[in-house]
């Protein structure tokens, strides 16, 4: 029989096994994008649940699951991370009420596990991780009717994940060309065979932790703050909504065209009322008086970005004096006395800047490569004084995440808005009407915006890829540019592959085109894109730029 402490030990050795080998795992990956790798986030998401068991103690296995899988909800990162902690969820249910667990509690735990798991994505592809779990419960299922020693059963369990995960190149061509199997797969199996060294021999492999990269991981999740830049270019974000004069020209580029005169982040967005204006500038009654040749300013705010800033500092230095204990008790909860709120994902100064100003209560800091864990977006989700509070998750890999945030949050209705990238996350906002009085409606109005949004990404390849789109082999560090999430440019220069992946993505219909720069891109870069843009397109269409910050996309487009 497995005690509480086995099961302990268990998860500790699993989590220690994959902690070893996240590196490998991740370089199973083979989509040559940057991005929240699979062995980090799975090995981050079982850590959670590692941790609080090391100073946890309990007599029975019902605590212990239920315990863990608590842990590993809130630290689940990423798609592979968040159905790990379903698969693990499956044990709190299958092991309910039990002190000891046999062989047959095992697989009927993992069976409840892979069920929740297979249910939670909505299009399940055979060949991944599911694929893993699945074939290993059935082949533990089929051995205890018959066998009940929980050691003997869960060998079989682990041997049949090995060999499911040998077939998943058979189920996925992508696998099969590039020679590797499915990297969740593999994890699964690195944590099922750590928990087995402790059901067998009673041993747990060891991780010395001062071999994890925890210091580049707090990195990932640092406050905005922390990333500013002292130097602030305009003083005053500005923000104004103008009720259109019927009787005044609707046409509002030489709008846009004066507010890039005097300054930057320019957004403007109108429809047959209303023209939404959004600008950081030195002299906000400038802005305001050349929205009123429009029509009548209907909503003013104007907010100092330096002193902000410097309160923001200010209380950043604070937080750093606090011990880690301290910062991880700290949660400020806001009472939910609004009726919405919302809550976005994104990285890089300017990025949080323009959310919040368009509306964001909170902006956890996280997106490509740095996958936030389901308790950061419900932290922030707390911190918002609403009643509905809507999250917008901005990246695929952290939409499963944002809505196992969802039950959480007993006194507040969470609604996830499946946003895979800034430009939809924007375009969601903007979108949202503060004057309409049904909030349902609203929501509507929102949830259906974001589809027609092109998004263009400029960034680099993380690794050697030949991943069959019709392009020669990619090397490292190579610049590539996706169109809609699908590679289809690779060059030497990133102000060609944004200029590229922008005419691929304007049609006749074009609108709007918005340039978002990120770390390390220049003036000049942004600049020359901008420019070139402009030439082709300014007669037609109004073309924005915003200096994002945003790490790892030199470049991020908006079209529509």
């Amino acid at each position: 029989m497995i005690s509480a402490k086995c099961l302990k030990n268990a998860i500790i050795s699993g989590s220690n096994n994959i902690c070893i080998k996240k590196s490998a795992i991740d370089d199973l990956n083979i989509f040559p994008v940057p991005d929240g790798d699979t062995g980090t986030n799975m090995s981050m998401t079982i850590s959670a649940a590692a941790k609080m068991l090391e100073t946890f103690e309990t007599d029975d296995v019902a605590t212990i699951s239920k315990k863990v899988a608590s842990a590993m909800l809130r630290g689940a990162r990423g798609n592979s991370g968040v159905i790990l902690s379903l698969i693990f969820r499956g044990f709190s249910m299958g092991l309910q009420g039990k002190t000891e667990a046999d062989g047959r509690d095992l697989t009927d735990a993992l069976g409840m596990g892979v069920e929740a798991a297979y249910k939670a994505v909505m299009k399940p592809t055979e060949g991944t991780i599911l694929t893993v779990a699945r074939m290993a419960y059935e082949a533990g299922n089929e051995l205890s009717a018959t066998q009940n020693d929980p050691v003997i059963v869960w060998e079989a369990v682990v041997k049949a994940a090995n060999e499911a995960l040998a077939l998943t190149p058979e189920m996925l061509p992508v696998l099969k060309k590039a020679n590797v199997v499915d990297a969740g797969g593999k994890g699964l199996c690195t944590i099922f065979e750590g928990m087995l060294s402790v059901f067998k021999d009673g041993e747990i492999i060891e991780f010395n932790e001062s071999d994890d990269n925890k210091a580049e991981d707090d990195d990932y999740f640092r406050s905005a703050a922390a990333q500013f830049d002292d130097d602030i270019r305009f003083t005053y974000c500005t923000e104004f909504i103008v009720g259109r004069d019927p009787d005044i020209a609707t046409d509002t580029q030489e709008l846009r065209g004066f507010l890039q005169t005097i300054g930057d982040c320019v957004v403007v967005v109108d429809d047959e009322e209303i023209i939404k204006v959004h600008v950081h500038t030195e002299n906000p009654g400038n802005a305001l008086q050349a929205g009123l040749e429009y029509g009548s300013l209907l909503t003013v705010k104007v907010e100092n970005m330096k002193e902000q800033h410097k309160k923001a500092q200010e209380a950043e230095e604070q937080a750093k004096q606090k011990t880690e204990e301290e910062s991880a008790e700290t949660l400020t909860i806001a009472e939910p006395v609004e009726e919405l709120g919302f809550v976005a994902v994104a990285a890089g100064e300017g990025l949080v800047e323009l959310f919040k100003d368009c509306g964001c209560a909170n902006v956890v800091s996280g997106g490509q490569s740095m996958n936030p864990s389901t308790e950061d977006i419900f932290k922030a989700v707390m911190a918002t004084p609403a009643k509905k509070v809507v999250v917008l998750p901005n990246n695929k890999n952290i939409i499963m995440a944002a809505e196992q945030a969802v039950p959480l949050a007993e006194d507040r209705e969470v609604i996830v808005i499946p946003t895979k990238t800034i430009p939809q996350g924007i375009s969601a906002l903007l979108a949202f009407d503060p004057d309409c009085e049904d909030i349902d409606e609203a929501l509507d109005i929102v949830s259906n915006s974001y589809g027609d949004v092109q998004t263009g990404l400029v960034t680099f390849a993380a690794r050697d890829s030949d991943f069959g789109v019709g392009l020669h082999k990619i090397k490292e560090n190579e610049i590539i540019a996706l169109e809609n999430g699908k590679l289809t440019i690779t060059e030497k220069d990133i102000v060609k592959a944004a200029v590229k992946v922008t005419k691929k993505l304007v049609s006749k219909d074009t609108a709007f085109i918005t340039v978002i720069s990120g770390e390390g891109v220049t003036e000049e870069q942004s600049k020359e894109v901008v420019d070139i843009l402009t030439a082709k397109y300014g007669d037609n269409i109004d073309i924005s730029y915003v200096n994002g910050g945003q790490p790892v996309y030199y470049f991020i487009i908006s079209v529509e």
